[in-house]
């Protein structure tokens, strides 16, 4: 198959450069704050749970998969779409991870590599920031400027509200939370990281075909590759979690086996957990090679980081 070498000459380096900039200085305008607004203390948190810091994975994606359904189609209200669809999804990650990491959930004190939201503005000043952020994340995929048509963002806001949910991220997290230090079988553990993290991982990749308003087989194979790399990441992050330290993660190493949670690593063993994640990127790339799409260098090259990521 030739993917191999367009990965080559792909430069996925270069390409999330020049997008995650792009994405960076939307949430920058969208999260502006005003010092003469009273709230404005609400929009510092805001702006430090979201800017200076992550991956960018879920916008990545977004992009990545509309590039791909319309390499050369798309209007600039169909980019406009998409680069709302992409700030919308990275915020929806941000107000979860704010939520997480709070004491009366994981109890965390740092994350991307700078002291967590609820310890530098407090536990309700963590708490409104975000809620605030799952709300703007909404408000940015409902313009009301004519940009984006009002049957995409409808469909926007059904993928990303299903994703964000109790049948998707919140509900793996409930479901995570319920099964502290109890074992689960491979199925069940799938069935928690599917929804805790593949569910926005895969909506991210699907709200992007949607800007490119790609057909419902497009959709039913990038859903497909969407899945296979949410469970990837998970199983990933279960591995770098034990090999990993603090200062390479950017959040604490080494705390799933200190809470005593379930792992793929405490559930397959260390070389079986890293053989299921390659063969999961082998799924992804299976995914894409069904799609017929033919520009799939970003979504290859963001699955192969995923699984071979070093943190």
């Amino acid at each position: 198959m030739n993917h191999a070498m367009n990965h080559a000459i792909f430069n996925l380096s270069l390409w999330s450069q020049q997008h995650a900039t792009q994405i960076e200085h939307a949430l920058d305008q969208w999260i502006a704050v005003d010092p003469s607004q009273p709230q404005c203390d609400l929009m510092q948190a805001m702006r430090y749970a979201v800017l200076d810091g992550g991956k960018r994975l879920r916008p990545l994606l977004v992009l990545a998969a509309f590039e791909a359904v319309a390499p050369h189609t798309h209007t600039n209200h169909h980019i406009a779409a998409a680069v709302r669809a992409a700030c919308a999804v990275e915020l929806i990650h941000a107000y979860s991870l704010v939520h997480d990491d709070m004491p009366c959930m994981d109890n965390d004190v740092l994350r991307r590599g700078k002291p967590t939201v609820h310890v530098q503005f407090g536990e309700a000043g963590a708490l409104l920031a975000g809620d605030a952020l799952q709300a703007l994340a909404f408000e940015l995929l409902t313009p009301q400027d004519g940009s984006v048509s009002e049957t995409i963002q409808a469909r926007l806001c059904s993928l990303l509200a299903r994703a964000a949910g109790s049948t998707g991220m919140a509900g793996g997290q409930a479901i995570d939370l319920a099964n502290v230090g109890k074992p689960l079988t491979e199925s069940q553990l799938r069935r928690m990281h599917e929804l805790k993290t593949g569910a926005l991982l895969k909506a991210s990749v699907a709200m992007g075909a949607v800007c490119a308003q790609a057909d419902a087989s497009t959709l039913a194979a990038l859903d497909a590759y969407g899945a296979s790399i949410g469970l990837a990441f998970q199983v990933v992050d279960d591995i770098l979690d034990v090999t990993a330290d603090s200062a390479t993660l950017g959040k604490t190493a080494g705390k799933d086996a200190d809470n005593n949670k379930p792992t793929y690593v405490s559930l397959m063993g260390l070389a079986a957990s890293q053989s299921y994640a390659q063969a999961l990127l082998r799924d992804a790339h299976r995914a894409l090679d069904a799609s017929g799409l033919i520009q799939t260098q970003a979504l290859r090259a963001l699955a192969e980081m995923v699984v071979n990521r070093i943190h």
